[in-house]
């Protein structure tokens, strides 16, 4: 990439500063957003893998401040990527979400499926999320526990804590039963991000918050959701692959949880 800082979107409110360090013409009518930061050699082996579903989604990068050199433009080349968009303000992965809302909107897509950056996503899923955009659904979750689904070397304690904890939680927030709430496999129509009630650009979502928001609000208000089979597979041996380390790191999750379940980022009438 050149070093040349390009023009800056985004105004560290509703949306945080960006940087469009690579960009080619709108082709489909649908994106997937890839959320990375550092993610390496795994990144660069989703992307040419995803490139096979180029006649389906335009590919967008969501990169949140990479320093490891695993984004250049020859490989935005390589697998035809529509965009290569790079945070230059503050938050994490809600913040990396409302950058990639905030683009794909201007761009007129109709639909946004987004996907982590790390390799643990099947993404023979990708046709089944195009599918449900395409059939009018606002929301469509990516479940390994439905019928379809897979999932292998999930750590116990994270199975434990989604199947017991967080699926059961959102599922009482939302008023719909919901089975894999921290799948961050997911698609929402441009109709739900742009909903004033979901209110989806703002500074408080920073971190995990807007992903549950998003989740429990587009049932609560009566959006057409669903979810579909997908697969997601953690490595056998070696670092399970999170940015949520530590003890630290699980409360900080859990009180953003119980906070969007509580109602804390609803939008008010008065707001």
């Amino acid at each position: 990439m050149s070093n040349e800082m390009k023009e800056l979107r985004g105004n560290d409110d509703g949306c945080p500063r960006y940087e469009v360090a690579w960009e080619k013409p709108r082709e489909k009518n649908f994106v997937i957003c890839i959320f990375v930061i550092n993610e390496g050699e795994k990144v660069r082996k989703q992307l040419r893998a995803m490139s096979a579903y180029a006649d389906q989604v335009d590919i967008v990068i969501a990169d949140g401040g990479s320093t490891d050199g695993s984004l250049d433009e020859a490989l935005m080349k390589e697998v035809g990527a529509k965009a290569l968009l790079v945070k230059r303000g503050s938050g994490k992965l809600s913040a990396q979400m409302r950058m990639a809302f905030d683009y794909a909107l201007s761009e007129g897509y109709e639909g946004v499926i987004v996907i982590d950056g790390n390799g643990k996503d099947g993404l023979d899923g990708i046709p089944r999320m195009v599918t449900e955009l395409e059939n009018g659904r606002d929301h469509v979750q990516g479940s390994r526990f439905i019928a379809g689904g897979i999932h292998e070397n999930t750590p116990l304690t994270r199975l434990l804590a989604v199947r017991l904890l967080h699926a059961p939680l959102v599922s009482v927030a939302s008023g719909r039963w919901q089975t894999d709430t921290t799948n961050g496999f997911r698609a929402y129509s441009r109709s739900l991000l742009e909903d004033p009630r979901i209110a989806t650009f703002r500074a408080c979502f920073d971190r995990y918050q807007l992903h549950y928001h998003l989740a429990i609000e587009s049932a609560r208000l009566g959006f057409s959701c669903s979810e579909v089979p997908v697969s997601r597979k953690y490595p056998a041996t070696g670092k399970t692959p999170t940015k949520i380390n530590g003890f630290r790191g699980l409360q900080a999750v859990l009180r953003q949880l119980f906070a969007v379940c509580l109602g804390y980022y609803r939008k008010r009438s008065n707001d």
